[in-house]
């Protein structure tokens, strides 16, 4: 672990036995919704809840390999970056911070808005 992942503020959100197999789970930290998503490769990815297009939740979308679906207009965002894939959107998602320890889900909130 990076020196810098040592001095975030990691919130325990929950186990991994309590996300879908491959899909999202909204939750709400610090006051900020979040989308806590696990990929198709089984790993576990925390973005914004809120598309930057349609201004949807993001955790009722589809997803499929390490991307997630916008339910409305179909906006795709990558999970490891937050880039828009496909338009209408064009703006990325703000991403955070995940760990695991144990069966245990961690997240720090990133800085951004």
């Amino acid at each position: 672990m990076s020196s810098t992942a040592n001095t975030l503020d990691w919130i325990r959100v929950c186990t991994i036995d309590e996300l879908p197999t491959v899909g999202a789970a909204q939750a709400q930290l610090d006051g900020r919704i979040v989308s806590i998503v696990r990929a198709e490769d089984g790993s576990v990815h925390c973005i914004d809840d809120e598309c930057t297009h349609g201004k949807v939740s993001l955790s009722e979308g589809e997803v499929s390999g390490c991307t997630i679906e916008c339910w409305l207009h179909g906006s795709r965002f990558d999970l490891r970056t937050g880039k828009p894939l496909c338009p209408p959107a064009t703006v990325p998602v703000v991403v955070h911070h995940v760990k695991l320890d144990g069966d245990d889900v961690y997240v720090a909130l990133s800085e951004e808005n």
